[in-house]
């Protein structure tokens, strides 16, 4: 039995791969805070994620691709105050989300241990 072809194992794994995408976005944020005109990236929510997943995808070569749930990182509306360099980059904004993220993946990867344990279980394998 494949568990990963469970919706929920396949919800987790989802919400973790947004969550490493997330902090890959956050952490090129923190590095970039010295940077002269530097806006501060963030992708857009799970949720939405989610929603793009089940959009349009490219059947055919010539047709445009669809976003297939594609995260792709855009700039923080959010960030308006602006540094005299022109940065807006935000270091206590950024570590706030830095450990928001970090919680969640906490709690995601979490859930996805329980889950396939209790698979375990059922299925009369040790953990």
């Amino acid at each position: 039995m494949d568990l990963t072809r469970t919706s929920t194992v396949a919800l987790a794994e989802r919400r973790i791969a947004w969550l490493e995408e997330r902090q890959r976005v956050l952490a090129q944020n923190i590095a970039n805070a010295d940077t002269p005109g530097f806006r501060p990236r963030d992708i857009g929510g799970f949720q939405r994620s989610l929603a793009g997943a089940f959009g349009m995808t490219q059947t055919m070569p010539r047709h445009l691709p669809g976003t297939g749930g594609a995260i792709r990182a855009r700039v923080d509306r959010t960030a308006t105050d602006l540094a005299p360099n022109g940065n807006a980059v935000s270091l206590d904004r950024e570590a706030m989300r830095v450990a928001d993220t970090d919680t969640a993946h906490a709690l995601a990867t979490g859930l996805y241990r329980r889950w396939v344990g209790l698979f375990r279980t059922a299925l009369g394998r040790p953990q």
